[in-house]
This record gives C-alpha cells, structure tokens and sequence, in this order.
C-alpha cells in the first residue's frame, strides 16, 4: 500500500494541475475549483495512508516509478522513496496545499484567471511533493526547477500589474542564477556515485578520505567540499538567504494564497529537505557548513530587523520567512553529525503550519479591511471572533512562546546550535548567538503586529463582512489553528528522527528574552504603532530592504544587462560576421560565374555565326 501511496501523492496534484488547465478556459470556473481542493483533499489522503504504511519503522521503502535509464557509465533509476520522514513532511505538504487551494477557491472567486493558478497550485504542490518523496537526484533536480518556474507564474498571476511583472521577473532570475551551482552540484555528486540514486550518492561521497587515492573509493574531500558548496548556493538562491534574498519580499506581489504557498512548506524550505536528504556527505564538508552557518546568520538577524519595521504586515510576514528559513537551515549547519538534520526538519514542519496559518488569516482579513497595510490594518481584528483567535495563536507560534509548535523547533535548533558549540564548532557560537537575537527581535515583531492589528483605540473604518467566508475557509483555519496549537507532540511520536534534545537552560533564557522583548515593545508603544513610534521616518528605509533593491539595480542588473549587450554584439557582428561573409563570398562568386557564363556564351555564339558564314561562303564558291 505504501508504495502505491507514494506514487499516488506525487500523481493526484499533477493530474489534477492537468485537468485544471483543460478546463481553465473551457468550462464554469467552478468545475476548476472543484477538481484543484478536490485533488488536494485525495492528496491529504494519500500522503496519512502512506504514513499510516510506514508507521514507526526504520526502513526505507523503494518505489519504482519508471525503467531506469543508462547513460554511459551513470545510471539514473529514478526511484521514489517512503520513510518516516519523507511521510510525515510529504504530509505536511499536501495539508498546506489544501488549505491553499481551499482559500484560493474563496480569495479568487472573481478572478478570471483562477482556474489558472489553481492549475498552477496544483503543478506546484506535486513537485515539492516529488523532492520530499524523490530518492533520485534527477527527480530532485526536476521537482526544484517546476517549482522555480511556478514560483514565476503564481508571483505574477496578476500580470497586468507592472509590480507584479517585475517581482516575477526578479524571482525567476535569481533563483535562475543559484540554480547555476545546484546544476553542478548534482552533476559532481552523481558523476562520482556512477548513480544518481541517493543511497549510492552516499555511500560514494560520505565515505572517510583515504590516504592513498589510488586505493580508496570515495572522491576526494576538496570535489566533495565543491559539490556541497555548489548545491549550497542554490539552495540560498531557492530559500532566499543572502546574498539571494531581496526577490522573496518582493513575491509578496503575488495573490496571498501564493504567498502562503511558497512560505510556508514548499519552496523556501525545499532546500532544507534536499540537505537533509544528503546529510551525511554534508556534514563532512567543513567549507559547506560554514557558507550555510555564516549565510543564514546574518539573513536570521538582519531579516527579522526589516521585518520590525515594515509598512505592510504582508511584508512582515515575508521577511519573518527569511529569517525563520535561516533558523531551520543553520540546523542543519551546526548538527552536530552524530544528531543528524532533525532539529532542521522539525523547524520546516513547524513552519508550515504557523506561517500558512498567519498568511491566510492575513489575507482572509485584509478582504475585510482593503488592504495589508498597517495603518489600513489596524484594528482590523475586533469583533472577528474567528480570525482574532487563529492570528493570535499563529504570532504566538512564531515568537516561540511554549508550547506552541513553533517554541519546540525552535529550541530544537538552538539546541543543536548548542550542542555544536560544546564540540567547539565556532560556526556554532555564531549560529546561537545569532539564533538568540532573532528570538528578541521576533518577538517584537510579533508583539507590534498583534498591537496594530488588535489595536482598541483605532478609529471604525468602513470594511466588507468577515463572515463571508466558506466553510471550507473556516475549516482549514481551524485545522491549521489545532495543529499549530499541538503539533509540537510529534516530538513524542517516532515520525520524526530528532537526534538531539531541547536544552532546557536555553529555553529558559529565550523565554524570558521573548517576555522582556513583548514587554519593551508595548510600553514603548504609548497607544501607537510600535514601529511608527520606534523607527519613525526611517520606516521607507525598512520597506526598500536598506536599498539593496537599488545595489541589485546598479552592481547586477545593469552589469548583467551591459554584458548581455556584449554578448549580442559578439553574436552579430563576430560570429555571425564570418557566416555573412561566407554568405557574400558565395553570393559574389555566383554573381561573377553568372556574369562570366553569359559573356562565355556571347562570343561562342559570335565564333559560330562567324564560322557558319565562312562555311557558306566557302559552299557556295566550291559550288559555284
């Protein structure tokens, strides 16, 4: 069962993003909507029939999908794969893409293009749902580039605005370019292995240096190092960490359901899978770890100070992503190998549940209110008894306040981060360091979020009925409300490999940080936006990124341009000069063998006049 499970879970939401986009256009969008959360719904289904399969054990299943391929020497099986692990995220996912499809079916009811994106939903669930479940770096390498390319079409689904364009447009590029290093990354490890197949990719590459090379079957440590850095800075492009962060902010031109989506359990936390997947060879390549370990150091802090100042709430959310995907990928740079990226994949799983609750719940009100920005936004919350309650859980999650899910993944990670430091990682001592200043600086985020969306001294403002909602919106609210509330207890279940513990000194002192930070924000509020009374006119500051919009502009976008323009000039009037010139040479000869045919055939026809006359000449005097 377990088998036809997974292949099934993949299968469904590609079906269905199939059927979406023949009926799209063609028939009542309704027929769209229907296929896009009923296709999801069948996809939940599956995904708890394979966990249910895979129960508690240790093993892994191999699914085969189809006849592998040999090419020379590399063989690529194409295989699929059920773990615990691969079951319980690939779960997660397909909850998310339902909540997704279910909200985009009320969200865009009016849309002309929703049959469209829910296709595209769809098309994007099934490949994260392919990289969960692939045990193949090609089916890895496939999932990861649809998903970057539906990345591209749900950011700028509404087209016909030029922000939207643009953002799209930025996404697409720059992921582009860190896909650049993923590419190579596959192609060293696979061509190592012989195969592509995971298990074999890390029997080759996990393997201890020998010293004579000649007799050890590993590759060595500097092409292994490579490799891993290479995939690295893919994975930094996908999950926007710097120097690839400015595009994810930006995505929020997107409609919120695909914000939701991409934030919450695909995309940006793809990367966190992919390095758990090859963990062991990861945790052998010191210079990996520390471009991971410094990268996401500084995106945690830096992200979550942005995000305190931000205009837009939806923006606040976007670049608490940044800085919470930081989080969960500094595990995975500090883990000690022993523990394994269990403290990382516990951060993705809770992520998704808290973030898709706050995006959907934001967009939810932001239909009630106009708008997400803050000041439209402010007070936005009173008398929603159903949206009060989920947003207020939902920040509670993300500022780590227990038990919520969110405070368990994180004192996970600053766990791991702790246990790295005690084996004397200096990559660690910075990762914790930087991971206890986030907690300060996103519980203050969360705490001025909550005061402006919550705010009892705001003047009424005119605004639609909340309570037109679906039931289907209600319910998947509820569902990710219950499973931020108590999803923290698959720490006592066997669904996933944690490794190490939480270190109770640690959540003590980020506990306290969290209430001493809650604290200084509302009594620096004085019945104001916190923001707006801490960073003041610097606020268009914060929402630009510190103008790191404007250093993409003048240090990549126009030195890509003007190189793009170099290359042209190259193509036409270089290379293609020597085919224009051949082209010519060949037109000039034709033209001159022409000419000299026809003046060849002139004076022939001349000489033979004149002979015919000579020869009747003579005749006719022979004759005479």
């Amino acid at each position: 069962m377990s088998a036809a499970a997974v292949r099934l879970v993949v299968l469904v939401p590609t079906v269905a993003a199939l059927i979406g986009l023949l009926l799209a256009r063609r028939i009542d969008p309704r027929a769209a909507r229907f296929v896009a959360v009923g296709a999801s719904l069948l996809a939940v289904v599956m995904a708890l029939l394979q966990v249910i399969a895979v129960g508690g054990s240790s093993r892994v299943t191999i699914v085969h999908t189809i006849p592998a391929l040999e090419a020379g020497e590399l063989r690529i099986p194409l295989e699929l794969q059920a773990t615990v692990g691969t079951a319980t995220i690939a779960l997660v996912v397909a909850i998310v893409g339902w909540a997704v499809q279910a909200f985009a079916g009320w969200y865009l009811r009016e849309d002309d293009r929703y049959g469209i994106f829910a296709a595209t939903v769809s098309l994007f669930t099934a490949a994260m749902l392919l990289v969960v479940q692939s045990a193949d770096l090609v089916l890895t390498l496939v999932g990861w580039e649809v998903m970057g390319w539906c990345s591209y079409l749900l950011i700028g689904h509404w087209s016909r605005n030029e922000s939207a364009r643009r953002a799209a447009l930025k996404a697409f590029l720059v992921t582009r370019l860190a896909d650049v290093g993923f590419v190579l990354g596959v192609v060293i490890l696979a061509a190592g292995a012989g195969s592509t197949a995971y298990p074999q990719v890390l029997q080759a590459w996990a393997a201890t240096d020998c010293p004579d090379a000649g007799a050890c079957a590993a590759p060595n440590a500097t092409l292994r190092t490579a490799a891993m850095v290479l995939l690295v800075i893919g994975i930094l492009g996908k999950s926007g960490m710097v120097p690839f962060h400015d595009w994810l902010p930006d995505a929020m031109e997107g409609p919120t359901p695909a914000s939701a989506l991409i934030h919450a359990a695909t995309m940006v936390a793809a990367g966190t899978f992919v390095i758990a997947q090859l963990f062991d060879v990861f945790a052998a390549s010191e210079g990996a770890r520390w471009l991971l370990a410094l990268s996401t150091a500084v995106t945690m802090v830096y992200a979550a100070v942005l995000a305190f100042g931000q205009s837009d709430l939806k923006r606040l959310l976007a670049y608490s992503t940044l800085s919470q995907v930081a989080l969960m990928l500094s595990a995975l740079a500090v883990a000690p190998a022993d523990e394994g990226p269990g403290a990382g994949v516990l951060h993705l799983y809770s992520h998704a549940f808290f973030k898709a609750l706050l995006f959907l719940a934001i967009g939810w009100l932001s239909v009630t209110v106009g708008g997400t920005a803050a000041t439209a936004m402010r007070g936005g919350l009173r008398g929603h008894l159903f949206i009060r309650p989920a947003m207020f859980v939902g920040l509670l999650s993300l500022a780590g306040v227990p038990p919520l899910v969110g405070f368990v993944s994180k004192e996970h990670v600053l766990a791991a981060a702790e246990a790295g430091a005690a084996d004397g990682q200096a990559r660690a001592w910075i990762v914790l360091l930087a991971g206890l200043l986030t907690v300060v600086l996103t519980a203050a985020y969360c705490m001025r979020a909550w005061l402006v969306l919550d705010d009892l001294t705001a003047a009424d403002i005119e605004r639609h009925d909340a309570d037109t909602a679906t039931f289907p919106v209600r319910a998947l609210v509820t569902v990710l409300t219950i499973l931020t509330l108590v999803g923290g207890l698959v720490v006592f279940t066997p669904l996933l490999d944690l490794g190490g513990h939480i270190g109770w000194l640690v959540a003590l002192l980020s506990v306290l940080l969290i209430v001493g930070a809650g604290l200084a924000v509302r009594s620096l509020a004085n019945g104001e936006d916190p923001a707006v009374q801490i960073v003041g006119a610097r606020m268009p500051l914060f929402d630009n990124g510190f103008g790191v919009d404007r250093l993409y502009v003048d240090y990549v976008a126009r030195p890509v341009v003007a190189l793009a323009h170099l290359v042209v000039f190259l193509d036409r009037e270089v290379v293609d000069a020597y085919v224009r010139g051949a082209a010519a040479a060949a037109s000039l000869g034709g033209s001159g063998g022409q000419r000299a045919h026809r003046a060849e055939r002139a004076s022939s026809g001349l000489a033979w006049v004149v002979a015919g006359v000579v020869a009747v000449a003579l005749a006719g005097v022979a004759l005479w």
